[in-house]
């Protein structure tokens, strides 16, 4: 299984980002799929999960301005970013679980928000 994921960058403070992750090879069935970040001397922390059924999952602090959005049909996973603070740099990793319970993490993508 490969997770590719595209998006990240500078930015800003208050500017937007939107991240992508396209999932290939033998997924077999998604359970759900997501995005993590880690930023420099931090543990890697949850940012958004969304279901197979749609259901989101948020961190506290990146609700209300991020969204994350799925196309079950062609397996990819995005991450609207809005309203971007500093303290949101870190690379971003997406991740793919299936239904059989393997977990599955992409290569990562920078986002540095900084003037």
């Amino acid at each position: 299984v490969q997770l590719v994921e595209s998006g990240g960058g500078l930015v800003q403070p208050g500017g937007s980002l939107r991240l992508s992750c396209a999932a290939s090879g033998s997924i077999f069935s998604i359970n759900t799929m997501g995005w993590y970040r880690q930023a420099p001397g931090k543990q890697r922390e949850m940012v958004a999960v969304i279901t197979s059924g749609g259901t989101t999952t948020y961190a506290d602090s990146v609700k209300g301005r991020f969204t994350i959005s799925r196309d079950n049909a062609k397996n990819t996973v995005h991450l609207q970013m809005n309203s971007l603070k500093p303290e949101d740099t870190a690379v971003y990793y997406c991740n793919l679980r299936n239904t059989l319970g393997n977990v599955y993490w992409g290569q990562g993508t920078q986002v540095t928000v900084s003037l």
